[in-house]
């Protein structure tokens, strides 16, 4: 229907199987988060002697959809936390980001919803999340402008604890390893 409202000539070879490669993206790719079920994440128990400090993942990519004019908005996403009695897998902070971005939204929501959900599953002493992103619907239309949206949501010892959040603020700024 979008293409026929364009006057697209769908008759065109190019654009003959466009509908269907349209509809599989979005529905296998783009907001493939939608039809995935809540997961749990794998968890240890924190030893004995271990003395808590911060579990900071940084550079996980965010690909996701704004819900206000169904464009991409991608960037990177920073994830932490201080475990209490449970750690995870590394490679799950990234999963939950992925889970979490692969559906229509607004970035200030994907942001909270990804503290929230580790906070769920790890019941951690703190966590702390910044999603910084470029949205193509600034880009493209309306003032058609570049930039850079950084959103964060802070839990429990990253929002109570200036010492905490300084530490998460100061890691979450440095470069990434292709960059050093």
């Amino acid at each position: 229907m979008l293409l026929e409202a364009l006057g697209v000539d769908l008759e065109n070879h190019h654009f003959r199987k466009t509908p269907e490669r349209v509809a599989n993206a979005w529905i296998e790719e783009l907001c493939s988060g939608l039809g995935e079920k809540k997961f749990s994440i794998t968890t240890f128990p924190v030893s004995v002697d271990y003395e808590p400090s911060m579990v900071v993942l940084q550079h996980i990519p965010v690909r996701s959809v704004c819900s206000h004019h169904l464009l991409p908005f991608v960037g990177e996403a920073t994830v932490a936390y201080i475990p209490d009695e449970r750690l995870c897998g590394v490679s799950k902070l990234s999963r939950i980001v992925d889970y979490f971005s692969r559906r229509p939204q607004v970035q200030e929501e994907l942001t909270s919803d990804i503290a929230n959900f580790l906070c769920e599953q790890l019941s951690p002493q703190g966590a702390g999340v910044i999603v910084k992103a470029t949205h193509m619907c600034m880009a493209m239309r309306g003032v058609s402008h570049d930039g850079v949206m950084t959103t964060s949501s802070l839990k429990g010892s990253f929002l109570s604890e200036a010492t905490v959040r300084a530490e998460f603020m100061a890691l979450a700024n440095t470069l990434s390893l292709n960059k050093l």
